[in-house]
């Protein structure tokens, strides 16, 4: 069973996030939960948290749900689950992983453009997980995306017949190039990269990662996907 965790503020996007999660379910019966983050409400009356809790959908909100659940009525093997998640901790977050039976989860473009601390500090703590993620872009991954390529960190200790191995046993992807980290000099790199993106049609770009602490900066750093406007399979290095 391949279960998929897509943190969302139901943006339009969040349709491409869950045809992509269907894509990555195969044949695979699998549980698409959409998780919605709030702050807990600061107050000491219990019948104003429960007001502030059951505040309902924007009308925006309520059709990008239903375009959701009209997807995946049209599936055998999928089944969507809307989780509201008020407050958010590291534990907190690692037991929704566990207690789902998460596999992968699934980044919408627009969700780490939200501005709100509490989802800032999601998309951070979602990198120390060891939990695969595959960060989107702003249009839908390909149904039969499967030629990749690896931008291989100058740190990291895995191989890529280890990356090539853990993508066989829980992903269709291929490794078919790969290339070194940009750092901090992606204009120099970039065209090499863009190169062997045409030359052997990549479809998907991977990376692997370690746990960072969590800093909260007020210039946004550019992630790669958004720099090379394909998706990328990110991996916890002791995982994978």
């Amino acid at each position: 069973m391949k279960n998929f965790l897509i943190p969302t503020t139901l943006k339009s996007d969040t349709i491409f996030a869950v045809q992509s999660a269907i894509n990555q379910a195969k044949d695979y019966k699998s549980e698409i939960i959409l998780m919605l983050v709030s702050d807990t409400p600061d107050t000491f009356s219990s019948s104003h948290f429960l007001r502030e809790m059951k505040s309902g959908l924007t009308p925006n909100q309520e059709d990008v749900l239903d375009q959701c659940r009209a997807i995946i009525s049209n599936t055998d093997n999928c089944k969507i689950k809307v989780h509201h998640q008020y407050g958010l901790s590291s534990p907190i977050f690692r037991r929704i992983i566990e207690a789902f039976d998460i596999k992968l989860l699934i980044l919408p473009h627009s969700y780490k453009q939200e501005t709100k601390r509490i989802h800032q500090y999601l998309v951070q703590l979602a990198g120390n997980q060891k939990c695969p993620i595959l960060h989107l872009g702003n249009e839908p991954i390909k149904e039969d995306c499967n030629k990749a390529l690896y931008i291989e960190n100058a740190t990291a200790n895995a191989h890529v017949k280890d990356i090539q191995q853990f993508l066989d046993k829980n992903f269709s992807f291929e490794i078919v190039g790969q290339t070194s980290n940009y750092q901090n000099n992606f204009e120099e790199v970039a065209p090499h990269i863009n190169e062997a993106i045409s030359k052997y049609d990549i479809d998907l770009l991977i990376q692997t990662r370690k746990g960072e602490k969590i800093k909260f900066k007020k210039k946004k750093k550019e992630e790669i996907n958004e720099l090379l406007g394909l998706p990328v399979l990110s991996l916890y290095e002791e995982f994978a």
